[in-house]
């Protein structure tokens, strides 16, 4: 079971990763620093969006509008270090 646990924690600090460089990503395209018709770069793009964009819809509809900033990532990484941590603290000792 601990496995499992273990194996769960992998999962969620990967997803992180890849939300930050999913954020990175939009800016570098919002500031045209990368070539967004290169066929990589936008193959990239889309699997960075396809991949987060289902954990950050839900969040940015209970968010007020900032006015281009997008605050989603964030919150959503708070969620994910809450879950490690709850996974760490509270399930994995009662395993024990």
């Amino acid at each position: 079971m601990l496995a499992l646990l273990e194996t769960i924690n992998l999962a969620l600090t990967l997803y992180s990763y890849i939300i930050i460089a999913s954020a990175i990503f939009s800016w570098l395209h919002a500031f045209n620093v990368i070539n967004s018709s290169n066929h990589f770069v936008a193959s990239i793009g889309e699997f960075l969006y396809r991949v987060t964009e289902p954990a950050l819809r839900p969040i940015r509809r209970f968010i007020p509008d900032l006015g281009g900033i997008d605050i989603s990532p964030i919150i959503l990484l708070l969620i994910i270090f809450f879950l490690q941590r709850f996974l760490a603290t509270t399930i994995a000792p009662a395993l024990l």
